[in-house]
């Protein structure tokens, strides 16, 4: 029933995503439409969706305006004012806090941001094709990353075109490197290229030893631009909520591996996690 309730009300904010109008998506119409009071409706919708009503609103507005952003010439200033932005700077402020970058970055580097796509409450099948495989010891030349969500990490590295100053201009594989720090409690987080592969500018780079043994290796389902990243991220739940507890496997001590080529605009991610047999 509360799903019910809360599709009724994500349905009515889809169809009125560019009313800026006073009153149109306040909480209290929100509710209305729910058919709860308005404190209840706020505990639900955080309870389902995991974001308030206005962050929703807001991601999803940004989401949209991305999308058009990369499929026309329009000027930003002119989506973002149709989307309820009523400024070049708001939006732009906006734009910075979600994704790391500036509105004018993503469209000179067009990298895939995490999008929030309309919320539903069956998620589709993300199950990637996986295999096994021995990997050989091997080094990263990368850059540590100090944050809350390492797909921000990656927008910079994208824009920044530090892959292609690490290597000297040549197009190579980027390795995203990651283990559980437990002295600091945080996600330990490196983007670079392999070691070999580096021959340009390497200043602030740190070398990350990547131990060989058996991984096991998943490529996520292929998709478009704006789900790539929420695809990673399903995958990442998929791995760990159902294949590893119904593997025969456990995680083995080391890093765990994404690696994809920006430039080739596959959209689709390969993940590497070291297992040892239980």
């Amino acid at each position: 029933m509360i799903q019910t309730h809360m599709k009724r009300v994500l349905d009515y904010i889809e169809e009125h995503l560019k009313d800026d109008r006073q009153g149109v998506l306040d909480n209290a119409t929100l509710a209305q439409i729910a058919g709860y009071s308005e404190y209840h409706f706020l505990r639900l919708f955080r309870q389902v969706v995991r974001l308030t009503p206005a962050d929703y609103i807001r991601k999803r507005r940004i989401s949209e305006i991305v999308r058009h952003i990369g499929e026309s010439t329009r000027p930003m200033s002119d989506i973002a004012f149709e989307y309820g932005f009523n400024s070049k700077e708001n939006f732009t402020r906006a734009f910075k806090k979600e994704h790391r970058i500036l509105p004018t970055e993503f469209r000179t580097a067009n990298c895939s941001l995490r999008l929030f796509e309309p919320f539903e409450p069956e998620p589709s099948d993300v199950r990637p094709e996986v295999s096994m495989g021995y990997l050989s010891d091997f080094t990263l030349l990368a850059y540590s990353f100090e944050g809350d969500a390492p797909p921000h990490f990656w927008n910079q590295y994208n824009a920044e075109k530090r892959s292609l100053r690490l290597s000297g201009g040549a197009t190579v594989e980027d390795f995203g490197a990651m283990r559980w720090n437990p002295k600091t409690k945080r996600l330990d987080y490196y983007i670079g290229i392999r070691a070999e592969e580096a021959k340009g500018d390497v200043s602030g780079t740190e070398r990350i030893r990547i131990a060989g043994g058996l991984y096991a290796i998943f490529d996520t389902v292929p998709t478009g631009q704006h789900d790539f990243v929420a695809t990673i991220r399903a995958t990442w739940d998929w791995i760990y909520k159902d294949w590893i507890p119904n593997s025969g496997y456990r995680r083995a001590e080391g890093y765990e591996l994404e690696s994809y080529v920006e430039k080739s605009r596959k959209y689709s991610e390969r993940i590497y996690v070291p297992l040892v047999k239980i």
